[in-house]
């Protein structure tokens, strides 16, 4: 429905209005008819649509009112019209280019038919002299500064005079002014200057009308991310004021109206494409970083070395961030997540991840305790799945917490309702509460395969190692030791393991914690039990906290095609060790290449493996966010 307006005519003299186009003039009729009118007549300029045309300047619109004769006009009054053509305009199409829209331009909506403009959080860092990001300052430092904003333009059509008696405003609410900063491109093709001119405290900007000059370009920036006080969406207003003397305000004759949505931080599954892996280099595990330095040049990926100096010897580089991306049409770059967990590595996403096309995010919670379910290990995301009808073309996020027990740990709630109110992977909890560590990569884990769904999700077994051991046993392979490649590791054998009641029982309600997530990420990923591969492992359970018993082979690293499995220092049989035999047998089939590496001193021993010690920056879905529909 097109803008309406009411317009009061004077009986004694003809009425001077700006009209603009697209919109609807109410003329009150009875306000100004003469007392003894009875009937009227509504005649306009030529080749008027109903009443009321335009050419491009002019456009008259005459009233005439009569007696009970109905003869002679008793009266007439008449309208002068000056036309104007106002439109704030943004890429509501999605396609990259900002076209001119006279509809839906104030709703945003989702899907592959849905129409709204994007708007990206300016959180990188484009200037390397900058201390902050990008969007800290109320400056355009660079053209890659400026790539990073979306564009706006208001366009303007009318004699240059109405200009100069009409205020043009561009607007903000004050609810708006924290998420989004707004620059004016003033100049011409061969030097522009870019001026802030919405954001923080400035709601509103007079645009000047220089003669001639039909277009403004404007760029906007995101400060914002989606939260649990902020729906995402931002509207930015344009009003034509009529200002008819010094001494009286303003009166408003138009608005446009364009609406943005921030675009969501969006996490990425081992099944996109490795791009560059990261790990911290420390004295003891030399061996460990050129194992995965060979497994990241197998797997044509670059390789990121945190060194000591910047680590100052915290290894655990997945718990401390999580590497995602924001998209919009027009410009797509990665972001990293800074957990909440403040090791010693808390500096290393802020001053060496976060630079040009790298931006960066983190939530502090507000009178929460951090507590180790708030390290990323326990922030995952699956693939792409279907369920019940419902598509998640992203995947589903998934965080390990407390439930069904009572007053266990959780998340804070700062990190759940950042990615809750992304919207695009709705959250699954898990419960990890069972575990010393609690992520949810203790025990499972997500691989690429041939086939179904196109991956397979993996998960800890202490069932499948028990059934494993068993038919060793069976075997004649009663006597074959774990850890007998270890020097200083105490050694065990099958026989005794499966003669061990107290690792029994342990494992036993490790198995059955693992049980409860698997039924619910089968309920929540759509998942039946051909999507699920069972790795074998034990766990020991120490003041009711488990971890790994051996090198717990589902934290893995994922790299396309190629896996770094922690080695598990399992049984020797005819040469090979029986539970790596048994990892291949399972995956390989699926078109994986199994490499295992060692981490038994500098992760396993520390209650972390290959998955806590790396990180991985992967390929942004093809899928753009904006076509799915939460």
């Amino acid at each position: 429905m097109s803008q309406q307006r009411t317009l009061r005519l004077s009986p004694q003299q003809h009425t001077n209005a700006v009209y603009v186009l697209g919109t609807e003039l109410s003329i009150d009729i009875c306000g100004s008819a003469p007392k003894d009118a009875v009937s009227f007549d509504v005649s306009g300029t030529p080749d008027v649509d109903v009443y009321i045309v335009h050419n491009p300047q002019v456009a008259k619109v005459r009233i005439s009112y009569y007696g009970q004769d109905g003869g002679t006009p008793i009266h007439r009054s008449v309208l002068y019209l000056t036309c104007v053509d106002i439109s704030l305009d943004a890429d509501t199409t999605r396609s990259g280019v900002v076209k001119r829209q006279t509809t839906d331009k104030k709703e945003w909506t989702w899907g592959p038919d849905g129409h709204g403009a994007v708007l990206l959080v300016n959180c990188d860092r484009d200037d390397p002299k900058s201390s902050d990001m990008d969007n800290m300052d109320f400056c355009v430092r660079s053209y890659a500064d400026l790539r990073d904003m979306s564009c706006m333009i208001l366009r303007t059509q009318g004699p240059d005079a109405i200009f100069n008696d009409h205020k043009l405003v561009l607007h903000i609410s004050v609810s708006d002014a924290d998420k989004v900063g707004v620059f004016h491109a003033r100049g011409d093709d061969t030097h522009y200057q870019y001026e802030h001119v919405l954001g923080s405290h400035e709601l509103s900007y007079v645009v000047e009308h220089p003669s001639g000059q039909e277009e403004h370009t404007f760029y906007v920036e995101g400060l914002a991310f989606p939260d649990a006080d902020f729906l995402g969406l931002v509207s930015f207003h344009v009003t034509l004021l009529d200002s008819p003397t010094e001494s009286l305000p303003e009166t408003p004759i138009f608005t446009d109206t364009v609406v943005f949505r921030v675009a969501p931080w969006i996490m990425t599954p081992n099944t996109q494409r490795p791009l560059e892996v990261f790990v911290c280099s420390l004295s003891d595990n030399t061996d460990f970083v050129e194992a995965l330095s060979e497994l990241a040049r197998k797997a044509k990926c670059k390789l990121t070395i945190c060194p000591e100096v910047e680590n100052r010897r915290d290894r655990w580089i997945q718990d401390e961030m999580e590497l995602g991306y924001v998209q919009a049409p027009h410009k797509t770059f990665p972001v990293v997540f800074d957990s909440p967990r403040d090791g010693e590595l808390q500096d290393f996403p802020f001053k060496t991840v976060l630079g040009p096309d790298f931006g960066y995010v983190t939530r502090e919670p507000f009178n929460e305790i951090v507590s180790s379910l708030d390290s990323f290990g326990n922030l995952e995301v699956s693939p792409p799945v279907t369920v019940g009808g419902k598509a998640y073309p992203l995947g589903r996020i998934l965080i390990g917490s407390s439930f069904p027990r009572v007053g266990g740990r959780r998340m804070t709630k700062a990190v759940r309702d950042f990615l809750c109110a992304q919207k695009v992977q709705a959250p699954v909890e898990l419960y990890v509460d069972w575990l010393c560590v609690g992520h949810v990569d203790e025990f499972l884990s997500f691989v690429p395969a041939l086939g179904r769904q196109g991956f397979r999700l993996l998960l800890a077994s202490p069932r499948a190692c028990y059934q494993l051991f068993k038919v060793k046993q069976e075997e004649g392979y009663g006597e074959a030791r774990l850890f007998e490649e270890l020097e200083t590791v105490s050694t065990t054998t099958i026989d005794e393991i499966l003669a061990n009641e107290t690792l029994r029982r342990d494992n036993d309600y490790v198995q059955s914690c693992i049980d409860w997530n698997r039924d619910v990420l089968k309920r929540e990923l759509g998942l039946s039990e051909k999507d699920i591969v069972d790795l074998p492992q034990l766990f020991t359970v120490i003041h009711k906290e488990a971890s790994a018993f051996f090198p717990d082979m589902v934290n893995m690293i994922v790299l396309g095609k190629h896996l770094g499995i922690p080695k598990p220092f399992g049984p020797i049989i005819e040469g090979q060790c029986c539970l790596e035999e048994t990892v291949r047998s399972l995956l390989e089939p699926l078109g994986l290449t199994c490499t295992f590496i060692d981490d038994f001193f500098s992760y396993h021993a520390l209650l972390g493996e290959v998955h806590c010690g790396t990180n991985v920056r992967r390929k942004p879905f093809s899928f753009k966010w904006w076509n799915m529909i939460p």
